[in-house]
């Protein structure tokens, strides 16, 4: 009757070992999340100086990216998103048990964080478009032919911005992840009134 039980069940040695492995992989987890979390920190604060510094004076005139709203939603989205980055790396790094509320909290920020810092991409995008194509529909007319050094800084931030969108769309998933694995999976099957057992896909 022993043995049957052994079989059936698992060795203290078996336990140990799995608590290991599971220790390891939230080991791993962990700081992968936390250069994942810092990755975009540093392309933050690389894409606001390149667009703080982003200025040209010239013959035709003087053009600097506060002369643009679009372009300080960028500066300011930047600027958070790369404190937020900071702030949840600190946070991730110390080995504390995620609870649910904690888990809760960093899915709706990074959400969040996303999709700010994608917007801001977005609306930089066109409006360097338009500086680079102009739009004779609105009599917009294109300046980056008199301002070529503004635009090339500008498409450099807003490059850098994209790929700090990617950076926290990678955190949108861990964070899902972690939160939605905490709930028990579905019942694999049910009984209905009948009797007759049904089972879910």
């Amino acid at each position: 009757m022993k043995s049957g039980t052994n079989m059936a069940g698992s060795t203290p040695l078996q336990e140990r070992r799995l608590e290991l492995d599971e220790n390891e992989s939230s080991s791993s987890m962990r700081t992968a999340e936390i250069i994942l979390r810092l990755l975009p920190m540093g392309l933050c604060v690389v894409a606001l100086v390149i667009m703080l510094k982003n200025s040209q004076t010239n013959e035709y005139g003087s053009l600097s990216y506060s002369d643009l709203g679009t372009f300080r939603y960028l500066v300011h989205a930047n600027g958070i998103c790369a404190g937020y980055s900071l702030l949840s790396a600190i946070v991730a790094a110390v080995p504390r048990p995620i609870t649910m509320s904690r888990a809760w909290t960093f899915f709706l920020l990074d959400q969040i964080l996303t999709y700010v810092i994608l917007a801001a991409g977005a609306v930089s995008t066109e409006l360097v478009y338009l500086a680079y194509k102009g739009d004779t529909a609105v009599t917009w007319s294109e300046s980056c032919g008199s301002f070529g050094g503004f635009c090339h800084r500008a498409t450099a931030s807003v490059s850098i911005t994209f790929i700090v969108s990617l950076c926290y769309a990678g955190l949108s998933l861990l964070s899902s992840y972690r939160l939605f694995s905490k709930y028990d999976a579905p019942v694999g099957s049910y009984n209905n009134k009948e009797g007759i057992e049904i089972a879910n896909y």
